[in-house]
């Protein structure tokens, strides 16, 4: 499904999270309607996700500053 916005960067955010959610729907059989996890592990999950969106930051960074 793909939506046509006037606003290109919201159009291709709103794409990617479309296409986010299928691959999930494929890779785990599910989407986020899911209720076999509690609120704890909804929380460590997004934790895990914000430490490697940390750490991908900076390798970006190591890589900007070393050249």
């Amino acid at each position: 499904m793909k939506l046509n916005l006037e606003d290109k960067a919201v159009q291709g955010v709103v794409n990617k999270i479309l296409e986010r959610s299928e691959v999930g729907l494929k890779k785990y059989g599910t989407n986020l309607n899911r209720e076999d996890l509690t609120q704890l592990e909804w929380i460590n999950h997004a934790q895990e996700e914000a430490m490697d969106l940390c750490l991908y930051l900076e390798k970006i960074k190591q890589e900007l500053t070393t050249k």
